[in-house]
């Protein structure tokens, strides 16, 4: 913060007067180095420390030096929190002190965010020396020239139009951007919370009978204090519900964009690692503006840049199977997820999950014990790295079982879940992930019809798939054929035998002990399968979802 300084002589008197006799009034500019400039009880003094507060985004500081502390202490915050600047720069220009008791001076303001963006404007405003005092004589243009009363700057994100849609493997719309309503809970403004959650529960009951009162409780016991969304609704569910959640005390009701599934009969696993990389995207080309806004006014621009709108994201996903993968897991009474992969490509098809398997937390990238359900793969790969002298964990990787996948579009590992160990093969204490799973499948897919390398799993096209832990790479038919020989073992005479509907099926099947997991591997029709299920019998439910696949599909 600094003052530019200069002098000046005026006259500033009545014209009737200065007819009689010559009246001049001193009109003194302040230096920062000479008279008042650095004195406390001057008018550039209480502007430098309007200015030095201003700069500490100190709104209630900044007001003290003004004539009405209350409400230039409730616009400056209004503005101060609205522009949210990481730096704030006051330059005091020419402050210039009268000898009547009042002055005049000039701030220059800039604003700094992230990204070297810079909102700079010069205002003006008068003093007057008090009892008290100099005292910055209050208005809101001192904050922008023409700010109006109960008026603000804001600076706010822009986001370019049109959004981007997230589209299936055939060019469809698969997931697009929805104006919504958020159902918010604020525990802090009702004197009765309890009472709230259960009116709110009953407001929500024809739309959302799921929100239960216990529900909505829940979720305010683990936010501690802070508002919760209690959920979220399309336009048309807002219609179907007899009572305005709003006059429920605590509720409101905010607008919101929402990437949502053009077909509301579509839910998936994958919608979080879509939705991720559709933001990455608005984010990047996100641009920013400086508004003026005030009662009665429409917010005006007074700064701001916004770039062209983003691609599209195109994905590998087929709508009519990612409808059949969900009807294949909902009626297994215990969690179930279900993926299905091109056998050729690795690209992932679909991948859908029972509210079960929602409830449990199931996700894209967590991993699970598998049991005896590879076995079969353990066999073959210890006899291959005797017989070859190679380490168990290079073949493993190559495989798909050794290394973690970060898949753009799906959901990224996660510090509790940091995917599969490398070394130390111990095929009776592997982990795995679905993508480990599918990727496995896909490899022994891939070798039978010839192609002797391994692929990742994708979901988005031209979006490579990170692969750390291991290297995946040629595969040796020594080794992949016994393994899907016993898999076409298994579909005909064992686990999977009385599977229907599934011509020249190959599986692998297993379960890790009575209360699971369970796992299902399939490669039948040019698709591999995966699926995973929880709890008792787990495997007879991997295989029950299995057998529903295959006959609706």
């Amino acid at each position: 913060m600094k003052i530019e300084t200069m002098k000046i002589w005026a006259k500033r008197a009545p014209k009737m007067a200065c007819a009689a006799a010559t009246c001049s009034v001193a009109v003194v500019v302040l230096s920062a180095c000479g008279i008042g400039g650095g004195d406390d009880n001057s008018a550039a003094g209480a502007a430098r420390h309007f200015a030095a507060a201003m700069e500490r985004q100190d709104a209630g500081g900044a007001a003290g030096f003004t004539t009405a502390p209350g409400q230039a202490g409730e616009a400056l915050t209004e503005t101060l929190q609205a522009m949210n600047a990481e730096h704030v720069d006051v330059d005091v220009v020419k402050p210039v002190e009268y000898s009547d008791g009042t002055a005049s001076f000039s701030l220059k303001t800039t604003w700094r965010w992230a990204k070297d963006r810079t909102f700079q404007t010069t205002s003006t405003g008068t003093a007057r020396h008090l009892s008290t005092g100099w005292k910055l004589t209050w208005e809101p243009s001192i904050i922008y020239p023409g700010l109006p009363y109960g008026g603000q700057l804001r600076e706010i994100r822009t986001d370019a139009t049109p959004a981007p849609t997230v589209r299936s493997g055939s060019g469809k719309t698969f997931m697009y951007l929805q104006p919504v309503n958020q159902i918010i809970l604020d525990p802090t403004r009702t004197k009765d919370v309890d009472q709230s959650a259960r009116a709110l529960a009953r407001t929500l009951a024809p739309i959302a009978p799921l929100v239960t009162t216990q529900v909505i409780s829940e979720k305010l016991a683990q936010s501690q204090g802070k508002p919760i969304t209690a959920v979220t609704l399309r336009d048309p569910d807002m219609q179907v519900m007899t009572s305005d959640p709003d006059t429920v005390p605590g509720v409101t009701v905010r607008k919101a964009g929402k990437l949502v599934m053009a077909d509301r009969r579509l839910s998936s696993p994958l919608e979080p690692g879509l939705t991720n990389y559709w933001q990455a995207i608005r984010d990047a080309t996100a641009g920013w503006q400086v508004q003026m806004t005030g009662p009665g006014i429409k917010p005006h621009k007074l700064a701001g840049e916004q770039g062209p709108a983003g691609p599209s994201v195109d994905t590998t996903i087929d709508q009519n199977l990612q409808l059949t993968l969900g009807d294949s897991a909902v009626e297994v009474g215990q969690p179930a997820t279900i993926m299905a992969l091109d056998a050729g490509s690795g690209a992932i098809l679909g991948m859908a999950q029972n509210s079960y398997a929602v409830e449990r937390g199931t996700s894209v990238g967590g991993v699970h014990p598998v049991g005896r359900t590879l076995d079969p793969v353990f066999a073959v790969v210890d006899r291959s790295a005797t017989a070859n002298q190679e380490p168990t964990d290079a073949i493993m990787d190559r495989l798909g079982l050794g290394v973690q996948f970060t898949v753009p579009g799906a959901s990224a590992p996660t510090a509790d879940q940091p995917g599969v160990a490398t070394v130390d093969f111990r095929p009776g204490d592997l982990n795995a992930s679905m993508m480990n799973m599918g990727a496995l499948g896909v490899a022994l897919a891939r070798s039978s019809s010839g192609q002797m390398s391994s692929v990742a799993p994708y979901v988005i096209r031209g979006a490579q798939t990170d692969v750390v832990g291991g290297q995946l790479g040629e595969l040796d038919a020594a080794t992949t054929a016994p393994i899907l020989q016993a898999m076409a073992v298994t579909a005909k005479t064992g686990d999977a035998s009385d599977l229907t509907g599934a011509p020249g099926l190959r599986a692998l099947v297993g379960t890790n002990g009575p209360q699971g997991p369970g796992w299902f591997v399939g490669l039948q029709g040019g698709k591999v399968i995966v699926i995973y299920c929880e709890g008792d019998k787990s495997g007879t439910a991997a295989l029950q979802v299995a057998q529903k696949y295959f006959r609706i599909k």
